[in-house]
């Protein structure tokens, strides 16, 4: 099993999951941080830390979230490691709790 972020995460890309990872499963693109479902150990330490609820269980994600899975895996094999947090985007707090980004995922 693996833990997955989903599009509550696009725009708003907060780090705070990044701080907790032992194992550096998280990848950065432009607006948008994915895990790498090969590297997730599980450990569940990542999901808490989100202040937008955007991590998940890959068990837990409802039917209409599945495919967020697959791109985690597709673009965590494209985005480079992020293992330190950083700033969030000057305009995070405008895209909090919106619905329907995905089509404003940058890759």
């Amino acid at each position: 099993m693996t833990f997955v972020v989903t599009e509550q995460c696009i725009k708003c890309k907060l780090t705070d999951c990044v701080e907790v990872c032992p194992v550096d499963c998280f990848h950065e693109g432009p607006n948008m941080l994915v895990i790498d479902p090969d590297e997730c150990i599980d450990c569940t330490l990542c999901e808490p830390e989100c202040p937008v609820e955007a991590i998940m269980s890959e068990d837990d994600l409802p039917e209409d979230m599945q495919q967020y899975l697959e791109l985690n895996t597709e673009l965590s094999r494209e985005w480079p490691v992020i293992n330190e947090m950083k700033d969030p985007p000057a305009d995070e707090s405008e895209w909090r709790g919106k619905p329907n980004k995905l089509e404003l995922l940058e890759r």
